[in-house]
């Protein structure tokens, strides 16, 4: 492995401080799922006395904050930059952390999800963004896929920190812990921003060049390199003019094929049903007959697949096409889907079903996490053009956190009503998205973001678009 230069590792330590946010994203979705018991509790027990309905609120206010977050943080990324709606957005993490925390009554759990969904969503729309502006373009797709590698770290933080609270503690408010302990990546992310600089693209943007040159020169490893890329920014800058609103975004032809696109794979990544696995595993295994602390335990699993699956998606995506590896792994999570389904209707009763029942969830998250998810993300960063990045992506992503919120509500009660055959559904669901992509989906591997921008206006602006050849 080559060595890194210092440019080379200058923005290494800035995807660690950026993808503090990313971590606090996957903590804030996984810490819920051990905090809940505790809080069902009444009130004289340490808890909130959640009902049901209660406890639905309570789960989904952080989605549909997400949702609104991914929206309004685009557009102030836009305005204000990348880096600097971070920090406000770190403020905004540590405010939902601790008002969790501190929650004396179940409205305001409710508000303080909402505000902290609100964090979660802005970040899951900058982070990845921001990255891929500081990126050289040999290195963008690994380091863009940090952000993937942090988030499912960060659950997998929440699941194992979950487990050891509960059995070390004897207080029935220790559910107040495992929700404060979000603040801590939050707190990184504000301070460690201060020591990063604004993105070069949205300098050049805002007719700040001297500036951005200058940052190009702590990131990039050569004279010629930060000339060269100089150039194309310039060129890019003053070609756009200004940067838009979303209505005048949407006003261009290849700007709404481009966002559909956006939108369809949001409905991809979410519709293989990553998070239907990653809230309901104990259910499924449980009605096979799987006890429900072995159930429990299957979900740390589900962590632990998913942060290895990330790390090997991160090492394909340097070395195979975008297109090649969405569809490779859709095929997979079908296969999978058919095997779920085939095994609970084939082996129910037998002593076999639980542990092939688990083998499917678990080559389903496998292929998921490795080829589906990363690569959501790494294209949310780079498909849009400069002067409405923000815009777009936030709304892309905002309809990622709607179809999110749709998989988890449906999914118990489609298991209720069409039983196991729940599966062959999202089968044939995501044949339809494995067409989608296939058809629609442009390569964008090896491309800097202005090339990627040219190509795309050139040839989704005409009658019949045609993908990028790999």
């Amino acid at each position: 492995m080559a060595k890194l230069t210092t440019a080379q590792k200058f923005v290494t330590k800035i995807v660690i401080v950026v993808t503090m946010g990313a971590l606090a994203f996957g903590y804030d979705t996984g810490v819920i799922s051990g905090a809940l018991p505790f809080m069902v509790r009444p009130l004289s027990e340490g808890g909130l006395g959640l009902t049901p309905l209660t406890e639905g609120l309570v789960t989904s206010a952080l989605v549909l904050g997400a949702a609104f977050g991914s929206i309004v943080c685009g557009q102030f990324a836009d305005r204000y930059g990348r880096r600097d709606s971070l920090i406000a957005l770190s403020v905004v993490f540590m405010i939902g952390a601790v008002g969790t925390a501190m929650s004396p009554s179940v409205p305001f759990m409710v508000a303080m999800r909402a505000i902290l969904g609100f964090a979660v969503g802005g970040a899951s729309a900058l982070v990845p963004m921001f990255i891929s502006e500081m990126a050289h373009p040999s290195r963008r797709e690994r380091l863009v896929s940090q952000n993937e590698m942090m988030i499912v770290t960060g659950q997998l933080v929440a699941y194992v920190l979950n487990a050891v609270l509960a059995k070390i503690s004897h207080s029935p408010s220790v559910w107040r812990t495992m929700l404060l302990l979000a603040a801590v990546p939050a707190i990184l992310l504000g301070v460690g921003l201060f020591f990063v600089p604004r993105s070069p693209r949205w300098l050049a943007s805002k007719d700040r060049s001297d500036e951005a040159e200058e940052v190009l020169e702590l990131i990039r490893s050569t004279e010629r390199q930060v000339r060269k890329e100089m150039s194309e920014i310039a060129a890019q800058a003053e070609e756009d003019a200004e940067q838009v609103g979303w209505r005048e975004a949407f006003r261009e032809t290849w700007i709404r094929r481009l966002s559909w696109i956006g939108v369809g794979l949001g409905f991809a990544a979410q519709f293989t049903g990553v998070n239907a696995f990653m809230y309901f595993t104990p259910v499924i295994l449980h009605q096979t007959g799987l006890g429900t602390e072995a159930a429990l335990i299957a979900t740390i699993g589900n962590g632990i697949v998913a942060v290895c699956a990330t790390f090997v998606g991160i090492w394909m995506i340097g070395r195979y096409p975008r297109r090649i590896m969405m569809i490779g792994g859709l095929c997979g999570v079908v296969v999978a889907h058919v095997g779920l389904g085939a095994t609970l209707l084939l082996l129910s009763g037998t002593p076999m079903e639980s542990y092939v029942a688990l083998g499917c969830i678990l080559l389903a998250l496998l292929f998921i996490q490795m080829m589906v998810s990363p690569l959501y993300w790494l294209l949310m960063s780079e498909l849009f053009p400069m002067r409405a990045r923000g815009v777009l992506t936030g709304v892309s992503v905002a309809m990622q956190w709607v179809f999110n919120a749709t998989v988890s509500f449906l999914f118990p009660i489609l298991l209720h009503w069409l039983g196991y055959f729940t599966f062959f559904v999202f089968a044939a669901i995501n044949i339809g998205s494995l067409a989608f992509v296939a058809k629609c989906l442009p390569e964008t591997k090896g491309m800097t973001l202005e090339k990627l921008e040219t190509y795309l206006e050139a040839h989704l602006s005409s009658d019949v678009p045609e993908p990028a050849p790999a």
